[in-house]
């Protein structure tokens, strides 16, 4: 397989749009098909739509659904309006059942019935099971396609059926052991069969303790056991024991990627406008309210500072250490906002290592405070010229703004968590301007108590 790296990728580009442009079909398969799927998909779209349509009639079906996998939902949209009905049908056909569902999950409630419509009557039937589980559940991303082995094959059959069966699955590293009636009796690996005796029985090596998830679990829940136990799949069984499907690796890493996203969005208050597809307006308009806000709580600020009018007045070089104050402050805050919100994203915070959380960061911001104190004290010093009292206002105000800016950002997302309610919606901004008025009114207050000192 060709590499393809910064220096040949144009040429190499360069030729497959030459063999589309002369009809060579056969050498266009040949070169295209060397690439994985990723990289198919990346030059594919970097054509205009006549010569895509041009690509997937010298493409089968099998090799469109490979490269389907690896669009954004907003390509797969295009590449299904591309295609003929008949083609698309094929093209799904030879897709798992959890990525036609995440597909139809994203198009108009018709057009995906039409579609299913046109399925055979089995394959639709089980999208419509995945697709009647609510979104963000464990239900919603298992797939319905692994192998099922009954406890009395043996190791020999096993993987006869692997030899036929493995194809159609999802994956073959994990095996799963059923009874009659569907019910998950354990679990085996790949590698346990294949270095196991041919005429042992799959009931004597399975694992029959194993972890499992339920339909209705959260994909964040799916995603931290994965995670935590370094499963390639995990098992999705209802109340009744019986295996419903798999969630496997692939689609956590597809969830952990949208979570994170997510998150950021939340923390910056840009929440729907991170998607490259959202145009201008929508983007604006999706972080308009968010600044609207900010800004009527940044007039606290202004209106603080108009309070300390006469202070100001009287020592107009308390003006000059403003941005310091706040800015110290509200790096601080988003700092620890940023340590907590991951540690309750990774469910690493319980009752019983909160009170260490909250020792560690109460230790962390008198440290911080202190270091950025005292270094602060001899800048003022020079500074102002020797002025010991003004130094003493600055490093005293900046050493409580940082101590209570890290206990703000680590307690506020803490509280709205056990509100049940989305921790990020503790955003950067939010914890900025709440340090900020913090940080000045300590300011301000020090140096009017010390004013007749200076």
């Amino acid at each position: 397989m060709l590499k393809l790296n910064f220096k040949n990728r144009e040429e190499y580009t360069f030729y497959l749009h030459l063999y589309l442009k002369q009809g060579e079909k056969e050498k266009f398969r040949h070169d295209f098909l060397a690439l994985h799927p990723t990289a198919q998909s990346e030059i594919l779209f970097e054509y205009n739509e006549p010569k895509r349509k041009q690509a997937y009639q010298y493409l089968s079906s099998k090799e469109l659904a490979e490269i389907f996998q690896e669009l954004e939902s907003s390509q797969q949209k295009q590449m299904v309006s591309e295609l003929s009905e008949e083609n698309a049908l094929e093209v799904f056909d030879g897709l798992a059942a959890d990525d036609i569902t995440d597909f139809f999950s994203e198009i108009p409630e018709h057009i995906a019935t039409y579609y299913l419509n046109q399925m055979e009557q089995e394959d639709a039937n089980n999208i419509k099971h995945l697709l009647s589980y609510d979104e963000r559940t464990a239900g919603s991303i298992m797939t319905t396609e692994f192998i099922t082995l009954q406890e009395e094959e043996t190791v020999s059959q096993t993987l006869e059926r692997i030899s036929r069966e493995g194809k159609e699955a999802e994956t073959i590293y994990y095996l799963y052991i059923v009874n009659k009636n569907n019910e998950l009796l354990g679990v085996v690996s790949l590698r346990e069969v294949i270095t196991s005796a041919p005429d042992l029985k799959v009931a004597e090596i399975m694992k029959e303790q194993f972890v499992s998830v339920h339909p209705f679990a959260d994909q964040e829940e799916v995603s931290q056991i994965i995670q935590e136990y370094d499963f390639l799949a995990v098992p999705v069984v209802n109340d009744a024991r019986q295996i419903m499907g798999i969630v496997t690796i692939d689609d956590i890493l597809d969830i952990v990627e949208e979570e994170t996203t997510e998150d950021i969005g939340e923390m910056s208050a840009v929440k729907g406008a991170i998607d490259l597809d959202v145009t201008a307006f929508h983007s604006a308009m999706k972080r308009l309210p968010w600044l609207i806000l900010l800004m009527v709580l940044g007039m606290a600020t202004a209106g603080l500072i108009g309070t300390f009018e006469e202070t100001l007045a009287q020592l107009a070089v308390l003006a000059v250490f403003i941005p310091l104050i706040a800015d110290m402050g509200g790096n601080t805050g988003t700092q620890s906002l940023a340590v907590v919100v991951r540690l309750l994203a990774l469910g690493e915070i319980e009752k019983h290592t909160l009170p260490r959380l909250m020792k560690r960061e109460l230790i962390a911001g008198l440290i911080l405070g202190s270091v950025c104190g005292f270094l602060v004290m001899g800048i003022v010093q020079i500074f102002a010229f020797g002025d010991l009292t003004l130094a003493l206002v600055v490093s005293l105000s900046l050493f409580g703004t940082i101590f209570i800016s890290n206990l703000t950002g680590t307690l506020i997302p803490l509280l709205i968590n056990r509100l049940k309610i989305d921790p990020t919606v503790a955003s950067g901004p939010f914890i900025t301007t709440i340090n900020d008025i913090t940080g000045l009114f300590i300011y301000f207050t020090l140096a009017g108590a010390l004013l007749h000192t200076l």
